[in-house]
């Protein structure tokens, strides 16, 4: 029985997954999905009670991963002493943003449902959720480096989130257009090297 569980749940997944990624979550039916998995209806609803449920059941695990792992980059950058955040802050962005691509990577079905195909979730918001972070940290960090005796001048808000937000979608082009993974890891060293100089010259140092 417990077998027959797994198996059925496991071509709820596979269809819902193909529906999803083929029609949006906005355009995805549960019908289609119960028809293309050779399911009951009833089987289905056994486990999930929504569309959005099993939307959700897809995507939590990951898009929780990467916030997750953003936020303890963040943290830990912060944590260290002022002249450490200077001497590392760009090599601490590509770590993060290379073990994120690697995570993803293995996961391109489910970042592509979450970069592509989540409007009308609450998954939609990846990306701007990143920012929040990102924008957060950024102004920390000035702060540091004004602590430190360093001129930095006001940066505005507006072009702040701008550039924050590009950097985080130039990264998550990498996914959506399921780049090579040669090409993906020389591309993240190159963006976070065009990143963090433009940062520093924007930041005045």
């Amino acid at each position: 029985m417990m077998e027959w569980n797994r198996t059925t749940l496991e071509k709820i997944h596979t269809a819902a997954r193909t529906e999803f990624l083929q029609k949006g979550y906005q355009g995805a039916s549960l019908r289609n999905i119960v028809k293309m998995a050779g399911v009951t209806t009833g089987a289905l609803y056994g486990y999930y009670d929504s569309k959005e449920a099993l939307f959700a059941a897809l995507v939590e695990e990951p898009y929780r991963h990467v916030l997750e792992t953003y936020r303890n980059a963040v943290f830990g950058f912060e944590a260290m002493r002022p002249e450490d955040q200077v001497a590392q802050m760009g090599e601490t962005g590509k770590k993060c943003m290379r073990e994120l691509l690697t995570y993803m990577e293995a996961r391109r079905p489910e970042f592509h449902l979450i970069l592509e195909c989540a409007e009308g979730t609450p998954y939609a918001g990846l990306i701007d959720e990143l920012v929040m972070l990102e924008v957060t940290a950024t102004e920390r960090y000035c702060e540091v480096l004004r602590g430190l005796g360093n001129t930095v001048p006001e940066i505005d808000r507006r072009l702040e989130h701008m550039l924050v937000t590009g950097m985080m979608n130039a990264y998550c082009e990498i996914i959506i257009h399921d780049m090579p993974e040669a090409d993906a890891r020389r591309y993240v060293e190159e963006l976070g090297d065009f990143y963090t100089a433009g940062w520093l010259k924007i930041m005045g140092q």
